[in-house]
């Protein structure tokens, strides 16, 4: 049988596995702030403000109206957010259609009122004053 303290420390190393098993990279922490703050805009159907938010590269790919228009036909069916839970993010130097840069691709398992299981993809660059801007959104 375990004494009292020979179970404490157990139980204390066990916790400090679990913790750092769960510590994450700062870097994905910070786009995953980024890539939430963008979509809590999306989520409450601000497209303007979206869109404003976002990176030069989206911005420059079609224009405020034009987003706002998208964003609200592929929101509105959803209902409201329920849940979002990060799945994965990777950073990469490349991207197709797109120059060499830093990117991050963050995948979301969304769930919605009206669609309960559904993935985004949010996709960001760390533009030129080091912060990290939504240049891509897919919905599924």
């Amino acid at each position: 049988m375990i004494g009292r303290a020979p179970r404490a420390a157990l139980v204390a190393l066990l916790l400090a596995c679990c913790a750092a098993a769960f510590a994450q990279d700062p870097q994905a922490t910070g786009v995953q702030a980024a890539a939430r703050e963008w979509l809590s805009l999306t989520d409450r159907g601000d497209g303007a403000a979206s869109f404003d938010a976002a990176g030069a590269k989206f911005r420059n790919s079609l224009t405020r109206e034009r987003w706002v228009e998208t964003l609200t036909k592929a929101r509105e069916p959803l209902g409201t957010l329920e849940r979002r839970t990060v799945l994965s993010t990777s950073f990469v130097n490349s991207f197709p259609g797109a120059p060499d840069g830093d990117y991050a691709i963050v995948l979301f398992r969304s769930s919605f009122t009206k669609k309960a299981d559904g993935n985004e993809t949010v996709t960001l660059e760390r533009e030129t004053d080091a912060k990290w801007r939504v240049v891509g959104y897919f919905i599924r």
